[in-house]
């Protein structure tokens, strides 16, 4: 058959780098579902399109490369919203492409099957920007212009509407074999870098705040070791900041970010560097974090600076403010931010100690020595991922959670999809209130044989609100949940599942790190959350 427009867009997504598509066909977008088998992509069925949306977030962070999602028109558009709004929040470049209806109704009331009244103007407050094509030969052009725009910092998730009829209709223009791209890193003044570096110098007490937007930046890791190390200065990592610097380096205080004797370390700095973080809710420990001195806040979002401290603000790409710092400061010879690093992690650990914490403790110790150090691991809004946004040490490996926009439901479909992309077993840890948000998603793991496993943690309910409506009310409502035999429900899929204990989850999920495809792991569990006061 000739040429249409759908083929058009999986040429220039071929000829863009993608591999990998995420989404769920639907009848207006048929035409770029049908393209795909002339194409050498691979497309990855989800069974709903909120979790096509978490997929391909997953695998944008696991790999490194955008995250292509593929969505019908309306509902199906709609429905991914909600996924969106975390790749948004955290700053991971996706790439959707959205169905329209036919040239002929849009903008009007034609009572045409999906249709919205303007169904771009939904995806705004979670993409970074939208675009509709009118004819086939924009099409290279606009995919090529939103791949850039998704990478460039701040990266984040941009959307392009095609109609029925543009993807059906024969492509004039020869065959797509290359494509220009023009993605953008923001480079910081030299005359604000100057001065931020005057007053690190300055400082006798600095503390450097790792965030997220350091991870992702390309070389921005090695940007903050360098000035960790020529500062001497102690290094806090924020939840989606783990990793970017080891938490074996000497300068690293690692992430316990809700606890008060982290929140007075950041607090007494006389200079706080935050680098590629919002200060936002969790990272100040819920707006406790009150900073006496100095605050230079580094992040390639302008809207973030200042926004909740009064700071030097760098408006930058992480690795490239970082760096240039690092080149200017005057490097000290001392040792004193590694003994501040070291007592801040001994007192966090007598801490605990003095708490009634020992199934959560182990559960979180056991699961560290069974996977293994290279592993990426994806966590979901419970119990176990709220301890592992502070205690888990990523190691070799990668951390992955929905902390950005807070959503149920992230874990188990960006680990599959993390898992598809990198060819290595993912983790991913959810409670059963959000397992029940992706559950569908074990016929997908099922179809792709997805080297996946899945630890659910059964407590009855949605147990972090239970316990938040508990402490603040006395009592918690609407958080009881019926809930399937998770383990059943698995094995009714073809995947295999365990039912494991506290004493034995550990070596349950290290067994499943030496099969292939899908595995299922229930534990059912009360945990607690720890003091942080």
């Amino acid at each position: 058959m000739d040429r249409n427009g759908g083929d058009v867009v999986v040429e220039t997504l071929t000829a863009l780098g993608a591999s990998h598509v995420f989404g769920v066909p639907g009848q207006n977008a048929l035409g770029l579902f049908d393209a795909i088998r002339r194409s050498d992509l691979t497309f990855v069925s989800s069974r709903v399109e909120n979790n096509a949306a978490f997929a391909a977030d997953g695998y944008a962070r696991a790999t490194g490369e955008v995250g292509v999602l593929f969505l019908s028109t309306g509902p199906g558009a709609l429905t991914a919203l909600g996924a969106l709004q975390e790749a948004h929040a955290s700053g991971v470049p996706v790439l959707v492409i959205a169905s329209q209806v036919p040239r002929a109704y849009l903008g009007l009331r034609r009572g045409a099957l999906h249709q919205l009244d303007d169904q771009a103007r939904s995806a705004v407050n979670v993409t970074k920007s939208t675009a509709l094509a009118m004819n086939s030969g924009q099409l290279p052009t606009l995919l090529a212009d939103a791949w850039s725009l998704a990478q460039s910092a701040p990266a984040g998730p941009t959307w392009l509407e095609i109609p029925q009829d543009v993807l059906l209709e024969p492509a004039d223009g020869p065959p797509v074999t290359s494509v220009h791209t023009a993605v953008t890193a923001r480079a910081p003044g030299d005359d604000v870098v100057a001065a931020a570096a005057a007053r690190l110098d300055a400082a006798e007490r600095p503390v450097i705040l790792a965030g997220g937007g350091v991870r992702r930046s390309p070389g921005g890791s090695e940007a903050l070791v360098a000035l960790a190390e020529a500062l001497d200065a102690p290094v806090v990592s924020t939840v989606g900041g783990k990793g970017a610097i080891r938490f074996d380096h000497p300068l690293s205080a690692a992430s316990w970010i809700e606890d008060r004797y982290t929140t007075e370390l950041l607090a007494g700095a006389d200079v706080l560097l935050a680098v590629g973080t919002a200060l936002g809710e969790v990272t100040s420990n819920y707006h406790t974090l009150e900073p006496a001195g100095t605050v230079i806040h580094i992040d390639a979002e302008a809207r973030v600076l200042g926004a909740n401290h009064p700071a030097l603000s760098v408006h930058a790409d992480a690795a490239q403010a970082v760096s240039a710092l690092a080149q200017r400061v005057t490097r000290r010879d001392s040792d004193e931010g590694a003994r501040i690093a070291a007592d801040l992690r001994t007192a966090v650990e007598k801490r605990l100690a003095a708490q009634n914490l020992d199934i959560e403790r182990t559960l979180m110790s056991d699961l560290r020595r069974a996977v293994p150090a290279a592993a990426q691991t994806f966590w979901d809004m419970t119990i176990a991922g709220y301890w592992a946004w502070s205690v888990w040490d990523p190691l070799d490996g990668e951390f992955h959670s929905a902390q950005g926009a807070g959503g149920l439901g992230f874990a188990f479909p960006a680990a599959l999809a993390a898992a598809m992309g990198t060819g290595q077993r993912t983790l991913a840890v959810t409670g059963d209130g959000g397992a029940m948000y992706s559950i569908a998603e074990l016929a997908t793991a099922r179809q792709h044989d997805a080297d996946v496993t899945w630890l659910i943690v059964d407590d009855g309910g949605y147990g972090i609100l239970r316990e938040y409506m508990t402490d603040a009310f006395g009592q918690a409502t609407a958080t009881e949940l019926a809930r399937p035999d998770f383990a059943a429900l698995a094995e009714s899929f073809d995947v295999p599942a365990r039912i494991a204990s506290a004493a034995t989850v550990g070596a349950v999920v290290e067994e499943t790190f030496g099969t292939r495809g899908p595995a299922v792991v229930v534990l059912p569990a009360h945990l607690t959350m720890f003091s942080a006061t």
